[in-house]
């Protein structure tokens, strides 16, 4: 669905789900990951739907995934480093699912 349209320079690797993935410096993680192919980046913590990022300018919140081992940061507007951790948020973070902690 999405491509870059030359080459990638000074490519870097991300790890999404433990996969690697290529990213090109300067981009947000939701390019890289819709680049990707990624089907879904969170599953809502209502219904349990699949969410894409929708905005692409940080308005809208569908594009929560966890960074690093922190959840809801939003994919649109972080700004790829080599040898990030992404992981998709499969409902609520635990720190919702948990209030005593």
């Amino acid at each position: 669905m999405f491509a870059a349209l030359g080459p990638v320079p000074d490519a870097i690797t991300l790890f999404l789900d433990g996969q690697p993935i290529i990213a090109c410096p300067g981009d947000t993680v939701a390019v890289c990951m819709l680049r990707a192919g990624v089907p879904y980046n969170r599953l809502s913590p209502v219904s349990g739907a699949p969410r894409l990022p929708y905005c692409m300018i940080g308005h809208c919140f569908e594009c929560l995934v966890e960074i690093d081992g922190i959840a809801n940061q939003q994919a649109c507007l972080t700004v790829v480093r080599d040898g990030m951790k992404i992981r998709r948020q499969l409902g609520a973070p635990l720190a919702l699912k948990h209030p005593e902690v």
